[in-house]
């Protein structure tokens, strides 16, 4: 079936480059947000993702083929609808599927026949089944016949050199014609179509991706205090043990597990089993280890300064991201290892070449510039994100006490002022 124009629903750091994708390989894109400062920015030619230019979003409007409003009404003109809304945990630890509901609250007045809607947000198995498929019928569409329902999970990595084309494409509709439709229009743009048999099946897969990380990068912290108390270098170990040339891959500990899906993924999940009378002990065991991190952080960032107290101390973190070179803060354990640094009377202040200011119980914390004087004021510099480029040896030599949490500076480990993780 021939598709004349794509509609993607959410212009985040998934919807974004998704636009861009279509718009390279020729098709007509109209991006919608409600988030009115985004568009805003847009028409401006201003980029406020880690992964884009202002030259690059400016390129796309040049093209002629680039349209983003707040809108749903634009809907009308396209023939594929692309989902790509956040799905964070709710105050329960359950899914909040609300930004899923509004954009097809926002969609369904202009859907027409013949259009294929698709699913790209991270969601627990039957999301589609459950609750696309009776909005779609609520309007009077019959699914399969009128129009078509899919899912294809993001796979982006942002802070990467992987181009979005190149990462296969997972696929599974609700019928085989749902499949067939939604598998040449991500054909027009992706190098690999991946065809599973159902919904379910894909809206699965992206789980299981991030829960095996999930699971392993937890394995990690937990031996990651017993190599401490041993006093083994656990990086050591996992780069003995990567030169294996089978059977092992490397998983690295860290403050915690933060951003868009890892710690989320997992426990739509864990929530799903439990609907189901299951349990997943793996990912709860998971959930908690990786949840006890930034407290382990702070302990050990205390115990470092002794005999000072933290109180009155000053602390410098580098890097509040969530991960290296983007600019995201969602779910960063950083945000948390400052509270509690705070409340135990530490004087924190970061720098992270990508984030201006942070907002931390209520109160805005604005970022330092990473000049002599204040690494060397501070009487810890923590490194929690190992952004590519930063002048770790500068910040090791300018330093009392440097805590890694990332073995940036190994290459200066016999400086003597270097704590790892």
């Amino acid at each position: 079936m021939p598709f004349y124009g794509i509609g993607v629903i959410g212009l985040g750091y998934v919807g974004l480059p998704l636009a861009r994708l279509f718009v390279q390989k020729g098709q007509e894109v109209h991006g919608i947000d409600v988030d009115e400062r985004k568009i805003a920015r847009l028409h401006k030619g201003e980029s406020y993702l880690s992964d884009f230019t202002d030259e690059e979003v400016s390129q796309l409007f040049k093209t002629g083929h680039f349209h983003v409003g707040t809108s749903y009404e634009a809907v009308r003109e396209v023939d594929v609808i692309i989902i790509c809304v956040p799905t964070p945990l709710d105050e329960h630890g359950g899914p909040d599927l609300q930004y899923i509901r509004g954009a097809m609250q926002g969609i369904l007045p202009y859907l027409h026949k013949d259009q294929l809607l698709v699913l790209e947000s991270s969601t627990f198995p039957g999301t589609c089944d459950e609750l696309l498929k009776p909005m779609l019928e609520s309007a009077g569409f019959e699914v399969g016949r009128d129009v078509f329902l899919a899912y294809s999970p993001e796979r982006i990595d942002p802070g990467t050199k992987w181009q979005l084309e190149d990462i296969p494409k997972v696929v599974g509709g609700y019928s085989a014609a749902c499949t067939a439709y939604a598998k040449q229009v991500y054909e027009s743009a992706f190098h690999q179509i991946v065809v599973v048999s159902s919904l379910r099946a894909a809206e699965m897969t992206k789980l299981l991706e991030n829960s095996q990380r999930f699971v392993n990068i937890s394995l990690m912290n937990s031996l990651l205090k017993l190599a401490h108390r041993m006093d083994i270098s656990l990086w050591e170990v996992i780069d003995a043990a990567s030169t294996k040339p089978f059977g092992f891959t490397p998983y690295y500990p860290g403050a915690g597990i933060g951003g868009h899906c890892i710690p989320v993924d997992p426990l739509y999940l864990l929530w799903k089993a439990k609907e189901q009378q299951l349990s997943l002990p793996f990912i709860e065991l998971s959930s908690q280890v990786n949840n006890e991190m930034p407290a382990y952080i702070a302990e050990r960032v205390e115990q470092s300064i002794h005999p000072k107290s933290l109180g009155g101390s000053r602390i410098l973190l580098i890097g509040v991201t969530y991960k290296k070179d983007v600019n995201d803060v969602r779910e960063s354990p950083a945000l948390k290892i400052i509270s509690l640094l705070q409340q135990k009377g530490a004087d924190v202040s970061f720098f992270d070449p990508y984030v201006d200011k942070l907002v931390i119980d209520g109160r805005t914390i604005h970022g330092t510039a990473l000049t002599e004087s204040n690494v060397k004021l501070a009487d810890c510099t923590l490194i929690l994100t190992d952004h590519t480029g930063l002048p770790y040896e500068w910040v090791t030599d300018h330093s009392t006490l440097v805590f890694d949490t990332r073995n940036a500076t190994s290459a200066w480990a016999d400086r003597g002022n270097i704590i790892y993780l």
